[in-house]
Formats: C-alpha cells, sequence, structure tokens
C-alpha cells in the first residue's frame, strides 16, 4: 500500500508539473514583468525603476517640475553641441546657450533635512565619446548660491556607460550657505566635446538624436533626535583585507540602480559583456567595512592592449561615488581590488574629503562593475567569465536614532537582507527570489510565478484527481464484495 500510495505520490506531481508549467507558459506573458529594451545586440540597456516618473527638462528655472525625495524620475539630456548651434537670430560666431545645454529641476525643502539627488546619465551606446565627456550636477538656492557641485566624466576608456553624479543641500555646521526652507533648483549639464550619437535602437547606423536619458533619485535624510558627535573617528583598520577564497555562487548583475543584484559577503560568479554595466548592492550596517575586488576571466585570444577596460566603482546609498578601481586588459586574466575604507558611521560626514565623508550612512551600497566596448574589438564580443569578491568586516553598531522617517521609508536601515537571485533567476541558499517564487522545485517556482491564474488551474488537477481516487476506491470496493478471496 505504502509503495502504491508512493507511486501515486509521483505520478500525481507529475502530473500537477505538466499540466501547471503548460498553463503558467500561457499565461507567463501576462503576468510576468517585461525585460528593459536591448539598446544593441545582446546588451541589455539601462533598467530604469519600475515605477519611474517622468520629469521633462525645463531649461530654466522658471518651468523646472517638482522633484519629490523618495520616487524616481526620468529624463533626458540634449547633447551640448546641438544646444550651442547658433540660430538665424544669433547670428554666426555667437556661443550662447540654447536649450538642452542645461537641465533645471526645481525641489521645495524644509530647514531641518539634508537632501540628496543623484543623476545617472545613459550614453547611448556606440557614442564617439571623449575622455572629458561627462555631466555636471549642482543644487542652488533661489539666490544662484551653489550648496554643492559634483561632475563625472567616461575617461580613459571612452566607453559609453552609465555616469552617475550627486548634488546635495546638507545642514552641516561648516556650511553657512542653503539652510533656510525654500525652494532649490538641481541643475544638470553635459560637459565635454563628443558628439555622443551612437548606434539606434536595434544597433543599424547612427542615431539622429544624441541626447542622453537620466534617472533622476532625490533621497531626504531626517534631522536626528538627539546631536551626535561631530568628531571624525582617528583612526581605523587601513590594512589591505583578505579577499574570501570559496567557491563562486552564481548570479546575474542587475542592468540599473534599482534592478542591482542582493549579494552578502562571500564569492560570486558572473558574465559581463563588452559595453555592459552590471549593478550589485551589499547591505551594510553602521560600524560595518565594505571591500571589494573582482577577477575577470581571459579571453580566446590575445590582441593588443586596452587601457581601463574594466572598471568597479563604489556608491553609497544615495548613489554618490566612494571610491572606483581600474585595470587595463590584454586579453590574460587580471584582478583589481577597491583601496580599503574606512567604516560606515554618521561622523564621517564632518570629514573634508572622500571617501570619508561619503561614508556616513547606513543602507544599500552599490558595486557597479563596467567592461569597455573596445574589448570587444581586439578580444571577441564575450562574454567573458567574471568573479566579485565581497567582504564586510567590522562589528555593527547603535545608529545614530534618527528624529522621523526619511523618505523613501527605511532608506538608511540595513534590515532583513535583500533575497540574492542565482543566475538562474533563482536564489542563493534556498531563499526567495525576486519574483516572489521558491528557489526549490522549478514546478512549484511556476505555480508561485503563475498566480491567481495557475491556482485555478491547480484547484482544477486536484478535483480531478480526488474524484478519480475516489472511483478507484470504490471499483476495488465492489471487487472485494463480488470476489471476498480474491
Amino acid at each position: 500500500m505504502a509503495r502504491r500510495t508512493g507511486r501515486g505520490t509521483a505520478v500525481w506531481r507529475a502530473v500537477v508539473r505538466s499540466t501547471v508549467v503548460g498553463a503558467v507558459l500561457c499565461v507567463a506573458p501576462a503576468v510576468l514583468p517585461g525585460r528593459a529594451a536591448v539598446a544593441a545586440p545582446d546588451v541589455p540597456s539601462y533598467a530604469f525603476a519600475a515605477d519611474v516618473r517622468s520629469a521633462p527638462a525645463a531649461t530654466g528655472t522658471g518651468g523646472a517640475v517638482r522633484l519629490e525625495p523618495g520616487a524616481t524620475y526620468r529624463s533626458s539630456l540634449k547633447d551640448p553641441d546641438q544646444s550651442r548651434s547658433p540660430s538665424p537670430e544669433q547670428g554666426q560666431g555667437q556661443d550662447e546657450d540654447k536649450a538642452g545645454a542645461k537641465a533645471y529641476y526645481r525641489l521645495e525643502l524644509d530647514g531641518v533635512s539634508n537632501v540628496y539627488v543623484s543623476v545617472t546619465a545613459i550614453p547611448r551606446p556606440g557614442a564617439a565619446l571623449s575622455a572629458g565627456d561627462g555631466i555636471s550636477v549642482s543644487v542652488q538656492d533661489a539666490d544662484s548660491v551653489r550648496c554643492s557641485s559634483d561632475s563625472v566624466t567616461v575617461g580613459a576608456s571612452r566607453s559609453a556607460q552609465p555616469l552617475t553624479a550627486w548634488g546635495a543641500r546638507e545642514l552641516l555646521p561648516s556650511k553657512k550657505l542653503c539652510r533656510k526652507a525654500g525652494t532649490y533648483y538641481v541643475v544638470v549639464e553635459r560637459i565635454g566635446t563628443g558628439s555622443g550619437a551612437g548606434t539606434g535602437e536595434g544597433g543599424t547606423g547612427l542615431s539622429t538624436d544624441r541626447s542622453w536619458d537620466l534617472e533622476l533619485a532625490p533621497v531626504s535624510e531626517a534631522p536626528l533626535e538627539k546631536a551626535a558627535a561631530t568628531s571624525v573617528p582617528e583612526t581605523w583598520d587601513s590594512a589591505t583585507p583578505t579577499p574570501p577564497v570559496a567557491e563562486p555562487v552564481p548570479v546575474r548583475g542587475g542592468a540599473g540602480f534599482t534592478e542591482a543584484a542582493a549579494v552578502t559577503e562571500g564569492v560570486r560568479s558572473d558574465e559581463i559583456l563588452p559595453g555592459q554595466t552590471l549593478f550589485y548592492k551589499v547591505p551594510v550596517d553602521w560600524g560595518r567595512q565594505l571591500s571589494a575586488g573582482v577577477d575577470l576571466g581571459s579571453a580566446d585570444k590575445n590582441s593588443g592592449y586596452v587601457v581601463d577596460a574594466l572598471d568597479l566603482t563604489l556608491y553609497n546609498p544615495v548613489r554618490a561615488d566612494v571610491k572606483d578601481a581600474s585595470i587595463g586588459y590584454g586579453g590574460s586574466q587580471k584582478s583589481v581590488a577597491l583601496p580599503p575604507v574606512p567604516p560606515v558611521s554618521y561622523a564621517n560626514r564632518y570629514a573634508p574629503t572622500d571617501p570619508t565623508s561619503s561614508l556616513r550612512f547606513a543602507g544599500s551600497y552599490y558595486l557597479v562593475v563596467h567592461l569597455a566596448e573596445q574589448v570587444a574589438d581586439r578580444f571577441g564580443e564575450g562574454p567573458y567569465a567574471l568573479t566579485l569578491r565581497v567582504r564586510v568586516g567590522g562589528s555593527t553598531q547603535a545608529g545614530p536614532g534618527y528624529a522621523r522617517q526619511s523618505a523613501p521609508r527605511g532608506f538608511f536601515d540595513v534590515g532583513a537582507p535583500d533575497p540574492e537571485p542565482s543566475a538562474g533567476g533563482g536564489t542563493v541558499g534556498g531563499r526567495a527570489s525576486a519574483d516572489g517564487a521558491s528557489s526549490g522545485d522549478p514546478a512549484m517556482r511556476a505555480v508561485a510565478v503563475g498566480g491567481i491564474g495557475t491556482g485555478s488551474v491547480l484547484l482544477m488537477v486536484l478535483g480531478t484527481w480526488t474524484l478519480a481516487a475516489r472511483r478507484r476506491a470504490a471499483a476495488q470496493i465492489r471487487v472485494k464484495a463480488q470476489n471476498p478471496t480474491a
């Protein structure tokens, strides 16, 4: 009997798998989120936040769209060369900025919160860029006083990649300006000489649109309940950490900050294409010290050398650059690691320079890896093996004690770690995947993904199986009644 029950269970599971998986495949287009559009063959485009809002770029403060801390916005910035082309009214030889040279956005701020705004610019794949091409970001008050200014450029690789700069209105004792409540402006400007022209969406020919897409992410940090120490820790473990050594666990890096793959301390394996940028996020609590490095696998051929082929950048929770490292590539395996950085501390904001000043928050820190487009020309289209090594040292300390929630809510809290998605769409360590499905039986993952529609199919199958079982039992009773010695 037990044996027949076991076999019946196996058959039942097979029926459920085949029926449910078939049903999920039928309804999947309706219930599964769509993948990001592909901007070039095999290289995913930048992944914007799923709930991203539109924020048209204004050419002056008068029409600037308001940005709300806690939301994420999508906009665009035109090519400065196009913007500065003289119009018939201006005449030849003038170099006045026209619409598109700068983009303006508006903030309405109180007088007690710190506000940070990151801006990620996305040059088009294949764009003809110079080393000095990039963006500058500033936050200004209503009297044109600059509260902060930051800029970022493509660098020696000249490879099209997401470029992130940030601005802030900080209420620090050393800053006497920009402390009042009122209207402030985020000003984004293209810098450099490159045209920014690139391949079209399908990779065929040059695009006539030289604008860069922008992602803006404003964040508000609440004041503290009680005043905290303003002295920066004088000593910290600055020794080069030993990278973790273990069997790599597969993971798939995200295509943007909001899709960054969640990882913790350990070794992860991935693949990267030339021109691709991968995003990972690591929870780092107060008092903890993050270190990371990446290994790039060897190529099938050795043909020349690419300067700044692989770039690794660490960003803090508000997407401010903390530290970066890069390596050239000649076809043989290479390794690069971030220089040691201090532990996370609220008092670090009072440090005069980075990286200490940027390590002022607990929360998700981002590791962003880019492989230069030129690698494909020298060594082939790939993909190339990538190994990510992450270590989180130090000991957890109590937070500073915020007076209220920041925006987004819980932004500077580490909390429970996010599930770590594996390369196959499941998770590391048997935890739930990003879409909420179990990392166990593939059929059961299909059940979770299928949702209500699949649940209906499952109930139908259960009912059919139960009815069949009852009929078999009734038939056996009738046989025994007719032939008691059987």
